[in-house]
């Protein structure tokens, strides 16, 4: 029997989406043991007039359409949750957030209830964003159609990391970002595959220099692939 650790909604104009990949693996065993909750919200039921309408135009001018505040900030009032404001997160999924990181995921752990808004088009009103202290987080220096892929990786990532969602929980200590370092290559059987071998340090059940071997590849590839990483790590 497993306990409720979390219990996430989504905001979105295409619940459809949801749970989607989050069903599959051990995020969608987690979800069917009821490790976390997920309620994806249609925006749309809360849009003006008989075509529900939740945008307009930017009253600076220019292309796209922008999430009018009124309509989102009744959809997050309207939220069935008995949840603390100390407990609850609330985010919006933009390209203008400070960047998703490991260490983030982490600190989401203190949280019961994690809001997400998923904006789409030009993005959303900024006033709602403020009323309601969103926290603004980014995937990627990139830009997506909408925010439900990026809702998506976040909850992937968070949901992972809740005690019971991973067969072994030992599994998130080695990890890639977890030390500001990269994580070392892995090998399985076979040994020998089209002439290339795995390590031979790596077989030979020595495991402080299983682990040194481990920490110093990790060093160069962190220091190749991710010298902003290093840096830190340094």
């Amino acid at each position: 029997m497993y306990k409720t650790l979390l219990s996430t909604k989504v905001i979105t104009l295409f619940p459809e989406l949801f749970p989607g990949p989050l069903s599959a693996s051990v995020t969608g065993r987690a979800l069917d043991n009821k490790i976390w909750l997920l309620e994806a919200i249609d925006l749309k039921k809360y849009g003006k007039g008989k075509h529900n309408k939740v945008d307009d135009k930017p009253i600076s001018g220019g292309p796209g359409m922008i999430l009018m505040p009124d309509v989102l900030d009744t959809a997050i009032s309207n939220l069935n949750s008995s949840i603390s404001d100390s407990k609850r997160l609330i985010i919006c999924m933009s390209p203008k957030g400070i960047p998703l990181t490991q260490k983030i995921a982490k600190d989401m752990l203190q949280y019961n209830e994690i809001v997400i808004v998923c904006g789409r088009f030009e993005g959303i009103d900024q006033r709602v964003i403020e009323k309601h202290k969103m926290t603004e987080l980014s995937i990627g220096d990139f830009i997506l159609t909408g925010g439900e892929l990026g809702a998506m990786i976040l909850l992937d990532t968070v949901v992972r990391l809740l005690p019971g969602t991973l067969g072994n929980s030992k599994s998130v200590v080695s990890e890639s970002f977890s030390e500001n370092l990269l994580e070392a290559p892995q090998f399985t059987k076979p040994l020998v595959w089209k002439g290339m071998k795995v390590p031979e340090v790596l077989r030979s059940g020595n495991h402080e220099k299983i682990l040194e071997w481990k920490n110093k590849t990790s060093e160069r590839i962190t220091k190749e692939n991710r010298p902003d990483l290093f840096i830190k790590y340094v």
